[in-house]
Order: C-alpha cells, then sequence, then structure tokens
C-alpha cells in the first residue's frame, strides 16, 4: 500500500522577504529620527494627561511674584541657537523639564576617539554654551556627566577603565567651562561608566550613541 508523502509547508512568497527588509529599515530610520530630536518632556506629559481623565495630574500653583530665573524653554532655545552653528543635529539633543534642560552631547564630534580630549570643535561648541550659562542667576546649578558605551574601546594609555573614562569627559568639560568664565562652586562632574546607556538594541549606530556627555542646567526657583 502506498502512502501519500507529507506535503511540506509552502515556501513564503518573494515579495515577503522585501517587504521585512523594509520594515527593519523604516524602524531604524524612525529611531535615528527620534534620537536626534529635542524632547519637550513637559509638553509630553501635559499630552498624555489627556488620557487620564481621573487623575489631576500636573496642576500647576500660579504666583503673582515674576521668577528669578528664565523659564527651561527659554534657555534650551538659546542654547539651540548658539550651538547649531557649531554642530550638526545629530551631533546634540536637548531635554526639556518644568526644572532643568538636559544638553546632550555625543562622542561621535565631541572628543578624541577613545580619549577624553575635547576636539576643537567640542571647545567651539562648549563657548558657545558657556556664553548663555554666564548671563544665567547665580542660582542656577550645572551637574556634567559622563556616559560611556559598552562597545567603547579606550585608547588613552593613563585611563584604567570605563568608569574613570567617563568621570574624565565629565572633569574636562567642567574645567573648560571654568576657563570660559563660570564659577566652579556652580558645578559638579560625575561618571557613571556604562551603567546608564540610552539605548540597549545591538544596532551599532545607536550604541555608539550611548557615548555622551549631559550637562543639566538645574533652573531655582523662586518659593511662592
Amino acid at each position: 500500500m502506498a502512502f501519500k508523502k507529507k506535503e511540506e509547508c509552502p515556501k513564503p512568497p518573494a515579495w515577503l522577504t522585501s517587504f521585512s527588509d523594509l520594515m527593519s529599515l523604516l524602524l531604524t530610520f524612525f529611531i535615528l529620527i527620534y534620537a536626534m530630536s529635542s524632547l519637550d518632556v513637559a509638553q509630553l506629559e501635559k499630552f498624555i494627561s489627556y488620557f487620564q481623565p481621573e487623575r489631576q495630574m500636573f496642576i500647576r500653583k500660579t504666583s503673582i511674584l515674576p521668577p528669578i530665573n528664565p523659564p527651561p524653554k527659554e534657555v534650551a532655545l538659546k542654547i539651540k541657537r548658539r550651538i547649531q552653528k557649531v554642530l550638526p543635529p545629530w551631533a546634540f539633543q536637548i531635554v526639556i523639564t518644568a526644572d532643568f534642560v538636559k544638553l546632550r552631547l555625543f562622542d561621535k564630534i565631541f572628543f578624541e576617539d577613545g580619549s577624553y580630549r575635547l576636539t576643537p570643535k567640542a571647545q567651539e561648541s562648549l563657548k558657545e554654551v558657556a556664553d548663555v550659562l554666564k548671563k544665567l542667576p547665580d542660582n542656577t546649578f550645572i551637574r556634567v556627566e559622563g556616559h560611556v558605551s559598552r562597545i567603547v574601546e579606550i585608547k588613552d594609555p593613563y585611563v584604567r577603565d570605563k568608569w574613570e573614562l567617563s568621570l574624565r569627559r565629565a572633569t574636562e568639560v567642567v574645567r573648560f567651562l571654568q576657563s570660559q568664565g563660570i564659577d566652579p562652586r556652580r558645578m559638579a562632574a560625575a561618571g557613571f561608566g556604562d551603567m546608564r546607556p540610552l539605548y540597549t538594541w545591538r544596532q551599532p549606530i545607536l550604541l555608539e550613541r550611548n557615548n555622551r556627555v549631559e550637562i543639566y542646567i538645574t533652573l531655582s526657583k523662586r518659593k511662592e
């Protein structure tokens, strides 16, 4: 008695492979666009609150006294206007919240390869940032954080590990800002090695962007 051979699963059509590749490329493209964008966290929170009507979030008290410090968004726009004259859009990112402005500066153009030494382009852009910081009130605090990628290759013989590289990069930025007239008592430096990555996808372009320095500009508020 002859048995009929079991049919194998049909092969997917050829167009499906091309379509999958296209979707992957589109996803990567949108991720890169997001990575290079400026984020207004306050506006994002306000948008999310529209979908949570039962929770009274983001209620802010008003004061008849004028604020001492300029709004974070105004500070962010001033920094963006100056720094975009020096750096391409993908080399920096600005995040805005109600209390502070965060400026991210990425390694590819900011530091010498595998080192903590600032490039001429980095020094030029930090001069632009310092011009804005010097005009802010004395109660403005500046915190510089250094971060590196897990795939970073340390090429400086005097740097032992990623922790030291991240801290030296942050310290180098603080020292340069001090040389431009920023009061060192208003600044602090910290290094986090590769413990706080922005991206965890196994995509070399995104992993490279974990090499960065973040400048937090905290704007103190007058008590109401």
